[in-house]
């Protein structure tokens, strides 16, 4: 017999069909006489009761279907007689397909996060982590769906770069050198490398991105991107995915449109698609989850300038705002914090804040005619603070170097990026989305290590 998914078993209303149904013990419970077992296979938040009459099965059979043990079952589909579900399995047999010892560490009872971390492989099996990344998979067809729907172009950008396309230098180095040899050389023999150039792991692909943009008009990347950033927050990871589309001939406003579109089409595919797992969601982590996806979907989002916004952050100090990070004025790169109130607190809604000063953003900012700000166009949500950052591209050859002098970069790491201003260039702009940050926001969950099967943290690069 071909085995049924218990997501549909679960819509079934043909009672007295015989079924198939495989998946992991979540609870057994019962008395001498009957036993009730709570199966899920992760097709569904959702559990199939299973009714077995104990005088069928085998005692030591009986005894090995514990919390955690994998299990096939034959039985008839019937109406569930108790509440909570509308249908159950009558078990006729029972194989036991993977035992699962007493020491098994995702018993069911109250384990934290941070527990649950140590055992990253075993945690995917919870309830908790079940729908968040039923929730994660949804978000990554939403984002292709959306694209693919608006005339983009899916484009693949290298892993493996010789540029770093944010100018900090928090990167992974990529090498075969024998590194116990040559790190006792004063200089580092690149051109022995395989690469024979140093080269690192990309911090984004946006700068490849744009090459694309100028011969397929609109494209996004959609990859793995790392940062060598040594941070322990709630907020970053070193291994993580981005989200990167990048259009030809659009302005300020087209991108800003582009960026209030793509991310409510993403949070009403999840209310669309997810509504079971964010049900489960919205009561065991954040209660306000629901309502808080419905308001982002139904309100506009306020515009605002750097200028604008450190005002209002000014006042709100004047007023009796304690903050951790002091507003110190013009030039200062917002936290999270400022991020956050702007948006919990003063407007109640999310924002999208431009026209930042240009020492804080990335040298291929295009600049305002006033000459210190640039056309930036950050996302901010509520409980993230920024979600995308983007801007306009500067075209312009001559000025796109001079800012890469400015900044101590080395002009002839970038010369095929300058090509795109020297032959045919054309205005365009794009944005960034951490796809893990959408992720959080989605799903309410609080630390971004878990809402990534895998996190790769400072001193943690475990599974």
């Amino acid at each position: 017999m071909k085995r049924t998914k218990i997501i549909d078993v679960l819509k079934r209303t043909d009672f007295g069909a015989e079924v198939l149904v495989k998946g992991w013990v979540r609870t057994r419970r019962g008395s001498k006489s009957v036993s009730f077992i709570a199966l899920n296979d992760g097709s569904t938040i959702k559990n199939v009761q299973i009714v077995a009459d104990n005088e069928k099965f085998d005692e030591d059979l009986l005894k090995d279907i514990t919390t955690g043990a994998c299990i096939s079952v034959t039985g008839t589909l019937v109406e569930s007689q108790g509440s909570g579900q509308a249908v159950e399995v009558q078990a006729t047999q029972i194989e036991l397909l993977g035992a699962c010892p007493a020491d098994y560490p995702m018993q069911k009872k109250g384990q934290s996060f941070e527990y649950m971390r140590k055992y990253a492989h075993l945690r995917l099996r919870t309830n908790t982590f079940g729908a968040v990344f039923r929730i994660r998979h949804n978000m990554a067809m939403a984002i292709h769906r959306y694209f693919h729907e608006h005339g983009f172009c899916y484009f693949n950008t290298p892993i493996i770069t010789a540029s770093d396309a944010e100018g900090a230098g928090e990167m992974f180095q990529v090498t075969t050198l024998d590194l116990a040899r040559t790190g006792k050389e004063e200089k580092v023999p690149y051109d022995r490398d395989f690469f024979g150039k140093k080269a690192s792991l990309t911090v984004s692909g946006q700068l490849e991105g744009e090459l694309g943009a100028t011969a397929l008009g609109a494209i996004y990347t959609f990859g793995p991107t790392f940062r060598a950033e040594n941070s322990n927050t709630p907020r970053h990871l070193a291994e993580f995915w981005m989200i990167e589309p990048e259009v030809a001939f659009m302005d300020q406003t087209e991108l800003m449109d582009l960026e209030e579109d793509f991310i409510k089409y993403c949070v009403q595919w999840a209310l669309d698609y997810c509504m079971d797992d964010l049900e489960f969601l919205n009561k065991m982590i954040d209660k306000n989850l629901i309502a808080t996806l419905q308001s982002v979907v139904k309100e506009d989002f306020v515009r605002l300038t750097y200028a604008e916004g450190l005002q209002i952050l000014e006042e709100a100090v004047k007023k009796g705002q304690k903050f951790e990070f002091p507003i110190t004025g013009w030039g200062m790169d917002l936290s999270s914090e400022h991020e956050r109130y702007l948006v919990e607190t003063h407007f109640q809604r999310p924002v999208i804040m431009t026209n930042y000063p240009s020492e804080i953003k990335a040298f291929y900012m295009k600049k305002n005619e006033d000459g210190k700000t640039m056309q930036g166009t950050d996302v901010l949500f509520p409980r993230i603070g920024e979600i995308i950052g983007g801007s306009v591209r500067e075209e312009n050859y001559e000025k796109l170097v001079g800012e890469i002098e400015a900044r101590g970069m080395e002009e002839k790491d970038y010369g095929w990026y300058l090509d795109t201003r020297k032959y045919g260039s054309c205005p365009h702009a794009g944005f960034g989305l951490g796809f893990e940050r959408l992720i959080l926001f989605v799903t309410g969950m609080q630390n971004i290590r878990d809402v990534i099967p895998f996190p790769r943290t400072p001193k943690s690069a475990e599974f």
